[in-house]
């Protein structure tokens, strides 16, 4: 029987891993274990560690880890309590495979963990690069190189690895298993929004809003996050709204919720159970904010997205997506070319690069079935690869 650590620190990252989590708990060879920290920890977020034990998976252990503060210090801070809490409980269950995603700080806490305590890990979401200069590019880069094995989500992303030196056994496509569970669920029965928006709010025909800070523009969050609340309030759009991650220029961005939650054409969330979420986010008009779901997932619904200002900026993406400035006009400019009858039929021929739905079977069967212990040590020179 295979050990698998997963490592899972924000209700994206859950959300984006979930599915594959479902194959391997539900495996008689795997024994799944999940090391929880972070957002999922606090009641700021959610105390989103109440979906992992209502969903059922075993915890290894949870650490209370994020510093919630409004600084880059923070993050830092954060990631050296999650090593230095971690280390002695990984290395006493000494799992076969530690399973980390994304470009957060807590996933390079997972590379150093298994490449000290040597461990195979598996980097989910590597070779990606965005062009907004955030710490989250290096971050994600850094933790490929400390990883054992890539599961990548597009060709470009494997090409991007070797680039970087690392030799094409240890990279698979599988296209993104995040969106395996998304199609799934967004073909379930929908959830009326009425039942789930508060009844003093007027949301119909609303779109979703997911916006989180950003290093290069950190000091102007709260600012532009309120030129889009202002720029829909414009367009007679209401919103459904969620709270921002817990990067550095958060609390601007709180301070203008707290300003706006009252009122009736919005409505802020902190945290949704997952079904309810893709059903609401499937009847949404379009999507409005910086989130990588609208690069990763809103093309698999034909859903129609304004990514706001420098984050996801150089993703491969299609044309459902319309990248614009923080600006009031620039933003004023989007919803009204968003809205044209042209736009609009453009969408229906979307079909999403990422994958079809079928990548989580691909993985687990790779996990079940490689030896990744014989790929533990990394003897390739970049200056000999072709």
């Amino acid at each position: 029987m295979k050990k698998i650590l997963a490592l899972t620190s924000i209700r994206s990252d859950y959300d984006l891993m979930s599915g594959l989590y479902a194959l391997l708990h539900q495996d008689s060879d795997i024994e799944l274990k999940l090391l929880v920290s972070g957002t999922h920890l606090s009641g700021t977020y959610g105390n989103t560690v109440e979906q992992i034990i209502q969903d059922g998976y075993p915890i290894l252990l949870q650490i209370e880890s994020l510093i919630n503060s409004d600084s880059q210090k923070s993050r830092l801070k954060s990631a050296s309590i999650l090593l230095q809490n971690s280390i002695d409980v990984v290395a006493a269950w000494q799992p076969d495979l530690i399973l980390y995603a994304g470009d957060r700080e807590d996933v390079l806490i997972g590379a150093m963990l298994g490449a000290f305590l040597n461990i195979p890990g598996m980097h989910f979401f590597g070779g990606d690069h965005e062009a907004d200069g955030h710490t989250d590019t290096v971050i994600r880069h850094a933790t490929s190189k400390l990883s054992t094995f890539h599961v990548v989500s597009l060709e470009q992303h494997r090409q991007r690895l070797m680039k970087m030196g690392e030799s094409s056994d240890r990279i698979c496509v599988a296209g993104s298993i995040a969106l395996d569970k998304f199609i799934r669920q967004s073909q379930l029965p929908a959830v009326n929004p009425a039942s789930v928006f508060p009844p003093e709010k007027n949301l119909t025909d609303y779109a979703m809003v997911i916006y989180h800070p950003v290093d290069a523009e950190k000091a102007q969050a709260g600012e532009h996050f309120e030129q889009l609340l202002q720029a829909l309030k414009q367009a007679n759009i209401p919103a459904m709204i969620s709270y921002p991650n817990s990067d550095p220029g958060n609390y601007a961005i709180l301070e203008k919720i707290r300003q706006y939650e009252h009122d009736p054409q919005f409505w802020f969330y902190t945290n949704l159970e997952r079904n309810t979420f893709i059903s609401l986010y499937k009847q949404a008009r379009f999507l409005i904010g910086n989130s990588s779901s609208g690069i990763l997932e809103a093309a698999s619904l034909g859903k129609g997205v304004i990514n706001v200002g420098l984050r996801q900026r150089g993703r491969y993406c299609l044309d459902n997506v319309i990248f614009c400035g923080n600006q009031r006009e620039h933003i004023d400019a989007a919803i009204a070319q968003l809205l044209t009858p042209e736009f609009q039929t453009a969408l229906t021929t979307i079909q999403n690069p990422y994958g079809n739905g079928q990548s989580c079977q691909q993985v687990l069967q790779l996990i079940k079935h490689t030896d990744f212990a014989r790929l533990l040590k990394k003897t390739e020179d970049p200056l000999e690869m072709p």
